[in-house]
């Protein structure tokens, strides 16, 4: 099949779990030709390029982006607004050259607008839609509350709606969508996160001055749904040989700084910043727990990288995150905005050596046999079968 992807952002500029999952299952399923139209945003990036299976054809006007892609700041932030219209124009143009049998886009966001649009023009093409969604669906509805009939459009249009928790198959059936739903979770390259490199580990402990403190670590966007600051709220609680490493970057790390000065634990929090994924499973062997207490959650690909690199992962009960998270089996749940109940969990796990490891090894297992990205690509190659016997291809 020759499928057309819309994606809001991609590699190599900007990566989330979103971009993660597009790319791996790409890689994978190497039977199709993709092409994609995203943001260019950074004008370093070039027009067209292919990385992985993927032809990218990015678009939209450029500057000094140094912000994330959700923390953009005007005039790059008028991208977003455009992409429905200049991203629909120039599928017209990429489809009279490739003539695609599918088009599949990822969130129901300014470039399923773009996808739509398409579809109404080209109703004979399957569009398939992936909900990665993480914010509430409250707030997602608020956001979309001046464009709501199209936005209601992009899930009647889709002729296939592929999710990655039953959260999100539960927000698709809200907005009205009346066929199949294929749950399909995102995935974690076990090899690649299991596999230990003791030098690489030693490194960064030694970078880092680790020596006998207790690490808790968090890989994540800095943005309100991810409430990092609440483990902020609870290192004053904890011993003073606990510290909380910070990866990832985002619009609310000024503020958690800010936080982090007024409670004085500038020694006990470290900020640092955007990690190469291949650093990734280092860094996250080297701590000791891994934690996000996420306000609202899709699915949550960070809790499965960290349950591979065999750290507990303590979470709240939330969204999509209840699809794999089992209390005191292969997590440890905490209650939302509650700094206390953080503190009170991070003990627990310090201290009850036998749970720890009885939930590190539960959950090792549990991504080992159902959240490989090989197992996943192998059902999302069942979704694009589906579609294409939906169209009559041959």
């Amino acid at each position: 099949m020759k499928i057309l992807i819309f994606s809001l952002v991609y590699y190599p500029r900007f990566i989330g779990g979103a971009e993660v999952a597009i790319k791996e299952i790409t890689d994978r399923l190497d039977e199709n030709e993709y092409h994609m139209i995203t943001l260019r945003l950074d004008k370093c990036l070039p027009k067209v390029e292919k990385i992985g299976n993927i032809t990218i054809h990015r678009i939209g006007f450029t500057g000094k982006c140094e912000e994330t892609a959700d923390s953009l700041k005007f005039p790059l932030k008028l991208n977003k607004h455009l992409l429905p219209f200049l991203g629909f124009l120039k599928a017209i143009s990429l489809h009279k050259k490739y003539s695609f049998d599918a088009t599949w886009s990822m969130m129901a966001t300014y470039n399923s607008f773009a996808a739509l649009f398409f579809k109404i023009f080209n109703p004979k093409v399957p569009f398939l839609l992936t909900l990665q969604e993480g914010d509430p669906p409250e707030h997602i509805k608020k956001r979309a509350r001046s464009v709501w009939p199209l936005f209601k459009m992009i899930f009647k249009k889709a002729d296939h709606i592929q999710v990655i928790s039953n959260f999100l198959a539960d927000f698709a059936r809200e907005m009205g969508y009346k066929k199949e739903i294929s749950l399909v979770p995102n995935g974690v390259d076990f090899e690649f996160f299991a596999k230990r490199d003791e030098e690489k580990i030693a490194e960064i402990k030694q970078r880092h001055n680790k020596g006998e403190k207790v690490w808790v670590i968090t890989t994540s966007r800095l943005v309100t749904k991810n409430a990092i600051g609440d483990v902020i709220d609870a290192l004053p609680h904890l011993s003073l040989n606990i510290s909380f490493l910070i990866l990832g970057e985002g619009y609310q790390k000024k503020e958690l700084m800010e936080r982090v000065e007024k409670l004085q634990l500038a020694e006990r929090v470290h900020f640092l910043g955007y990690v190469p994924h291949k650093e990734m499973p280092a860094y996250l062997q080297a701590s000791d727990i891994f934690i996000r207490p996420s306000l609202s959650e899709g699915f949550g690909n960070s809790f499965i990288e960290a349950m591979a690199s065999d750290i507990p992962v303590i979470a709240t009960e939330v969204g999509g995150i209840v699809d794999f998270i089992e209390h005191k089996k292969t997590g440890l749940f905490v209650g939302v905005k509650d700094s206390q109940d953080i503190a009170l969990k991070i003990e627990m796990l310090l201290k009850d050596v036998e749970l720890r490891e009885e939930i590190v090894e539960n959950a090792r297992e549990m991504v080992r046999e159902k959240y490989d990205w090989n197992i996943v690509s192998e059902n999302m190659r069942d979704v694009f079968v589906d579609l294409k016997q939906s169209a009559n291809l041959p």
